[in-house]
């Protein structure tokens, strides 16, 4: 029961890291959009064009954010924090003798009841090696051996 509870607890705060993200990129999209509907041409001409360009390249920059951060969500959807599995999938929590894992997408260090956890995505290097893995198999990782000591 606790285990579900860290696993809810991971999963949310992977949906608030995907949430401030977009917040962030929308913000960004806003301002943007506002700062060139207020860019007019000006006698300045090549000051005007080369700020409006760079406006440009922001809005495209954030709409590339936007597909990523749309990719992420998908990749939650995906999450069943009530389904368990004796190989490590998408939604695992891996327990290793060296730090846990939060098979997820890739949010960095995350906190639950004093103890870290690193949410990572399955297609990162670490991830692919401990996706289908059961407990006490052992992966080599940037040559280290890694025992798993328990798939949550």
């Amino acid at each position: 029961m606790l285990q579900l509870k860290i696993k809810e607890a991971l999963f949310s705060q992977c949906q608030s890291f995907v949430n401030k993200r977009l917040q962030t990129v929308e913000a960004v999209l806003s301002s943007n959009q506002k700062a060139l509907q207020s860019e007019t041409k000006s006698s300045a001409g090549d000051k005007h064009e080369t700020g409006r360009a760079m406006l440009q390249l922001e809005m495209e920059k954030a709409g590339q954010q936007l597909v990523g951060i749309t990719q992420m969500k998908v990749v939650l959807s995906k999450i069943d924090v009530l389904k368990s599995s004796k190989n490590a999938c998408l939604g695992s929590i891996i327990i290793t003798d060296k730090v846990q894992y939060f098979l997820s997408l890739s949010a960095g260090q995350l906190w639950v009841a004093d103890k870290s956890y690193f949410a990572i995505s399955v297609s990162s290097p670490i991830g692919k090696l401990l996706l289908g893995k059961q407990e006490k198999d052992m992966i080599s990782f940037n040559g280290k051996s890694i025992v798993i000591n328990e798939i949550i």
